[in-house]
């Protein structure tokens, strides 16, 4: 299960990119098959939509039960806010134990968190939290006390999955809670892209960033 970063190469691992070498099978959805097509070819490929993740972590886990070496890959890190969950989930549901075949192994990457506060400034450089406002598997008003808890001990707060073109509700929730504990003019970044072709920041603050373009790209 590897993490393959931001999306350019040269902010992949190298363990990362001997991981996908290595393999015969990549999985993955795919923008992110697109964006490690320099490194895929002679290889199998298994490509997927968005809501696909499921379906991804099974062909994966089937195919390396099999006998494959399968690459399945996730932007920034796997294991946050990526694959690797669900793959345990897959291998749970077959009574899998550790040691047993398939083999697994986590290769760790570059987060969105990461990457974006690199294009920001520091603003990571004391304590800070992520939560996603993606209400499609955790009930909004969990994702609401989280915001609210963590706006009121005064994290740094990375929003990943801020909004889409059928939920843009969230995002506005989120602003009238931060502002119940924070300044107005506190600073806020909004990257788009990361290290992609399309990357784009806009410095801001927490009164007027709704002002700006907000969508499943940004961080």
């Amino acid at each position: 299960v590897v993490g393959i970063g931001p999306g350019a190469q040269d902010h992949a691992t190298p363990a990362a990119l001997a991981a996908i070498a290595d393999t015969e099978l990549v999985v993955g959805y795919t923008t992110y098959i697109k964006l490690v097509r320099p490194l895929l070819g002679g290889k199998e490929i298994i490509r997927t939509g968005m809501t696909e993740e499921i379906g991804r972590a099974r062909a994966a886990v089937e195919r390396a039960r099999a006998g494959a070496r399968v690459a399945l890959i996730s932007s920034g890190d796997a294991g946050a806010y990526g694959m690797a969950g669900l793959v345990f989930e897959v291998l749970k549901d077959i009574g899998w134990k550790r040691g047993e075949s398939p083999e697994l192994r986590l290769v760790p990457g570059m987060t969105a968190l990461n990457s974006c506060a690199s294009l920001a400034g520091a603003p990571l450089c004391h304590d800070f939290c992520a939560i996603s406002l993606s209400d499609l598997l955790t009930p909004w008003p969990v994702i609401t006390r989280r915001i609210e808890a963590a706006a009121a001990a005064d994290f740094v707060v990375g929003l990943y999955n801020p909004a889409s073109g059928r939920r843009t509700r969230q995002i506005v929730e989120a602003q009238a809670i931060m502002r119940r504990h924070r300044a107005g003019s506190t600073p806020v970044a909004l990257v788009k892209s990361a290290y992609r072709k399309l990357q784009h920041v806009e410095l801001t603050d927490l009164d007027t960033f709704l002002e700006y373009e907000i969508g499943m790209l940004t961080t």
